[in-house]
């Protein structure tokens, strides 16, 4: 059985049952998780090549794109639990899957996505396809 797929991203202050249905939360907005390459140990191995190397000779960025994450959305959000003061944290849905050209948007390599106005998909673009 297939996952669904996700064609549209969540409204930002919409409210929502967690996919176990133990709690719900609101939507602050779409967000990348990363991967801090720092929390790995020493001698740790380096993301471009397959040798063993010291933590102080790491090269390319510290942090990069959740590789386990990518294909799923990740929402930052605030937790509404009943009795409990709400929570804000990052919650990946690993129960649906992007769509080919949201996923595009949401961890592309292309220098376009590191611009700041490009905070929300071409949803004109998804249509098309």
């Amino acid at each position: 059985m297939s996952r669904p797929e996700v064609h549209d991203l969540l409204a930002p202050g919409s409210i929502h049952t967690s996919p176990g249905g133990q709690y719900s939360f609101r939507v602050i907005g779409p967000c990348c998780r990363l991967f801090d390459r720092e929390e790995l140990p020493w001698p740790c191995c380096r993301l471009a090549w397959r040798s063993k190397e010291p933590s102080w000779r790491r090269v390319g960025r510290r942090f990069v794109p959740d590789l386990a994450a990518r294909r799923c959305p990740s929402y930052s959000v605030e937790l509404l639990q009943p009795g409990s003061r709400p929570t804000a944290t990052v919650l990946t849905l690993f129960s649906v899957r992007l769509v080919r050209e949201l996923q595009e948007w949401w961890y592309s390599r292309h220098p376009r996505s590191m611009e700041p106005d490009n905070i929300e998909p071409n949803l004109e673009a998804l249509i098309d396809h």
